[in-house]
């Protein structure tokens, strides 16, 4: 397995990679998950997309992606300030060149099920390494996400120090 990072200048480039990516998106999301996510046919998408994201796409060594997650900068919308500000207990939301925002994190473990040394899939870990790699790319020094309680145990796991921005 390996991440590839997809800026949207080169999106055009790369249609049928990030089709699959939005149809992963589905099957995690949607179809496994069943959040009350926006789907347009076998695509996830919302307008978060539209704002000129950074994908890391996970790679299966036969090609086809088997996990992704989305970056944007925090100087513009993101999911935290605009669709879940009442999470952030009456804090301001992070805007900040240096701070990068996460969302839509997912890996298909029906298509890769090989456990790391700390007991997390290895291609959960791998997306998580391809993370921190495109925060020093991007300049940045942290990452924010909005996350359930019951998922903050994998970054934990995986050795991330993590800071709540308000009590959950």
């Amino acid at each position: 397995m390996h991440a590839i990072a997809l800026h949207t200048s080169q999106f055009g480039r790369h249609l049928e990679l990030l089709a699959a990516m939005y149809r992963l998106r589905r099957r995690v999301f949607k179809d496994r998950l069943d959040w009350s996510v926006s789907v347009s046919g076998e695509f996830e998408l919302d307008v978060y997309d539209t704002l000129g994201p950074t994908y890391l796409i996970l790679m299966a060594d036969a090609g086809e992606p088997v996990g992704s997650v989305r970056l944007l900068p925090t100087t513009g919308p993101t999911m935290l300030a605009d669709a879940f500000p009442v999470l952030l207990g009456g804090s301001p939301a992070p805007h900040d060149e240096r701070i990068l925002e996460s969302s839509r994190f997912c890996v298909d473990t029906s298509l890769v099920a090989e456990q790391a040394p700390n007991s997390l899939n290895r291609a959960t870990f791998i997306l998580f390494a391809a993370m921190m790699e495109a925060v020093r790319g991007a300049l940045a020094d942290s990452i924010v996400t909005v996350t359930d309680t019951r998922m903050e145990r994998i970054p934990r796991r995986a050795g991330w120090p993590l800071r709540r921005i308000a009590a959950p």
